[in-house]
């Protein structure tokens, strides 16, 4: 007599057929980049789901903005101007600074860089995972966001850009274990290869002999080698160095500059040369609607 419902494999066999095809997909995704384009399309398909997830804080900014009290206007206003007048004596500085460098330029015949062009951009979402260190960005390939792209706040480097979607892009910090970048001494111009460790505050100098002159306090900036980033920028700034003899290399370690845990606004930088130089967008407009109704 047949049964209405007909038996199927077992437990054990669908879970072995579940491995096996799992297997496949990661040994496709990672010998031959089959799902490329597929992350892209998905990316994009999740990002409306991230701008849902933060509209509550967006909210919640606008709700505190308006609530802010009168007095705390003035407060922020007077603090506000201040340090306006502080930047703009350190702009005349800069002026100067600038003058005599174009100076020592034109004697040594090294033409002056382009501008490069700047995009501001917003933080959505940090990676929860404790075995990645990355972010996501409310910019995309309709922003003209390239993989690779150098990412830095106000202080220093921030990362690169690792995935673009249509409207965001996520971002691999320098402190990721995966993650490394060219720097070189200001002091002595040595260069170094400055290595996450997995902590926001913590980058590691690879393979350092005894005999180098590093020192504590030594500032790191980009090197520009490997083409990723632009030279000049700051990376960290050595907070340590234990120098071991039973150990092949010196052990020093590097605190980052950027202020990594309290993200917000971001800096995107093109290559020097590309169209519209010194180009910075507004940030968003929701902020130049609050601040017009304030």
């Amino acid at each position: 007599m047949d049964t209405i419902f007909t038996r199927g494999p077992s437990l054990n066999i669908r879970l072995i057929l579940a491995l096996v095809m799992s297997v496949a997909l990661i040994i496709a995704d990672t010998r031959f980049d089959m799902f490329q384009s597929s992350r892209v399309y998905m990316n994009s398909l999740m990002s409306p789901l991230q701008y849902l997830a933060n509209l509550p804080s967006v909210l919640l900014n606008v709700s505190a903005q308006r609530l802010t009290s009168h007095e705390d206007l003035v407060d922020e206003n007077q603090r506000l101007t201040n340090q306006v007048l502080l930047m703009s004596e350190r702009m005349q500085r800069f002026d100067v600074l600038q003058a005599e460098n174009d100076q020592l330029r034109a004697l040594l015949d090294t033409p002056s860089k382009p501008g490069m062009r700047k995009k501001v951009s917003e933080l959505m979402a940090v990676e929860t995972s404790p075995f990645s260190q990355q972010i996501v960005l409310n910019k995309g390939a309709l922003d003209d966001v390239y993989l690779s792209q150098s990412v830095l706040d106000d202080r220093g480097i921030v990362g690169q850009v690792s995935e673009v979607g249509t409207t965001n892009s996520r971002v691999i910090l320098i402190t990721d274990v995966t993650h490394a970048v060219p720097v070189r001494s200001v002091r002595n111009n040595i260069r170094f290869i400055a290595s996450g460790t997995g902590s926001l505050d913590e980058l590691l100098l690879e393979h350092v002999p005894h005999s180098v002159d590093v020192e504590v306090g030594d500032m790191l900036v980009t090197s520009g080698l490997g083409h990723v980033f632009p030279e000049g920028y700051p990376v960290a700034q050595v907070s340590k160095v234990t120098r071991d003899e039973s150990r092949p290399f010196a052990i020093v370690v590097a605190k980052p500059v950027a202020r990594l845990d309290r993200l917000r606004y971001l800096l995107l930088l093109w290559p020097e040369g590309t169209d519209d130089p010194q180009e910075i967008d507004a940030v968003t407009e929701d902020e130049a609607s609050v601040e017009d109704a304030n």
